[in-house]
């Protein structure tokens, strides 16, 4: 296996004049396009194991969602044309005379998603769910399951991911803003804050302007009055999130595209845009690490609903940060680090065509080489059991 280290030689994204960081939240519409995809993939992964002892293949990660239409007013308004979402992708349907419930495991994973997830949202009236699911084409089909014969998964596609660890501090501002302002003991005591809460970090200097975009829910929200006390309530709780993570001045701005006197302010149904004001599609959203961050290296796969034992779309860009976070937590003479992986079609999923592991230390990379060969080579043993910790929502992708 071409396993390199190699100096990351590059400013850090801490030092540098500016950095920016977009986390987009649990009710966004392309969040719940990936959302809805992985629940479909954990499943059939679930359903398969079960009924076969091992996963068949299926790819379903090609969700849309259309917007509806809605009239929001203080103490509730409705929704006037529910949002539309279009399951789709690959899975087998039947094997060995055993046929596959996936378009009923697709419709009722997707309504169980939206029920314990976006808190005002009625799955049974506010959405309409569509299925267009087919069964996989015959080579890559083919592919998986001489894995079965073989005992080593093969890769099913020729791609590549990439991961590094640690957050930095805009990082982990922006990440867990959002994870306090959609955290479920947050919604018993705010019922009024929707999912739909973007979170945009931009560092200038020694500044973070922290800009939040929170749908907020209209049958909680009184008055205009109401509102903006509300609002500054969801700027109080960020900005004692973000000083937990930074001693850096930060600044904490929340939906600023309200007119105020006008009474034009972002108020919602449902707690989410995709009522009438937005569209999703997965693989449009975070990255595997949950942040969107165009200072640091990404991949575009859309790993959400991808299969977790031959994908490396999904396998490599999960198990790179696993490599990139076991560096950093193991060598401390190691400060960053950055994992770069990438496959052959066909060729088996835990030995990968070639790994790149970068480091910042004030000592000579390859003095590291063995230990960080041994990293690598562990986290791609546990690739294997990867589809367990997925289906356990002990990994998430989104």
């Amino acid at each position: 296996m071409n396993i390199r280290v190699t100096p990351l030689d590059t400013q850090p994204v801490n030092g540098a004049e500016i950095e920016i960081v977009e986390r987009k939240g649990l009710g966004h519409p392309d969040t719940i396009c990936d959302a809805l995809a992985e629940k479909l993939s954990a499943e059939l992964c679930k359903f398969y194991y079960e009924k076969f002892g091992f996963v068949l293949h299926h790819n379903v990660d090609k969700n849309l969602l259309v917007g509806g239409s809605a009239i929001p007013k203080f103490m509730g308004g409705e929704v006037t044309e529910p949002i539309e979402i279009f399951l789709s992708g690959r899975a087998i349907k039947e094997y060995k005379g055993v046929k596959i419930p996936v378009e009923e495991l697709a419709v009722e994973s997707a309504k169980k998603w939206l029920r314990e997830n976006i808190h005002a949202i009625d799955p049974e009236k506010d959405v309409r769910i569509y299925t267009y699911i087919r069964p996989g084409s015959v080579d890559l089909v083919d592919i998986y399951m001489r894995q079965l014969k073989e005992g080593v998964p093969l890769s099913n596609d020729t791609s590549f991911g990439v991961g590094y660890a640690p957050f930095d501090e805009v990082e982990n501002v922006v990440y867990h803003i959002e994870k306090k302002l959609n955290s479920k003991e947050l919604k018993k005591i705010h019922p009024e804050l929707g999912e739909d809460i973007k979170v945009m970090g931009v560092r200038i200097g020694e500044t973070i302007k922290v800009t939040i975009a929170c749908a907020f829910v209209d049958r909680y929200i009184k008055d205009i009055n109401d509102y903006v006390e509300k609002r500054e309530n969801v700027r109080k709780i960020a900005y004692d999130v973000a000083t937990k993570f930074t001693n850096r001045e930060v600044q904490i701005y929340v939906n600023t595209g309200d007119d105020i006197e006008n009474q034009n302010v972002y108020i919602t149904v449902t707690g989410t845009s995709a009522e009438a004001g937005d569209d999703g599609e997965v693989g449009r959203g975070n990255r595997v690490n949950g942040l969107i961050t165009p200072y640091r290296p990404m991949s575009l796969e859309a790993a959400a609903g991808k299969n977790p034992i031959t994908h490396v779309g999904k396998l490599y860009n999960i198990t790179a940060n696993e490599i990139a976070k076991a560096v950093i937590e193991n060598i401390p003479e190691i400060e960053e680090a950055y994992c770069y992986m990438v496959s052959q079609i066909g060729k088996p999923v835990n030995e990968p065509l070639a790994v790149d592991v970068k480091i910042r230390t004030s000592e000579k990379p390859e003095s590291f080489q063995s230990r960080i060969d041994t990293i690598v080579k562990d986290c791609l043993s546990e690739m294997k059991n990867t589809w367990k910790k997925l289906v356990e929502e002990e990994i998430t992708v989104y």
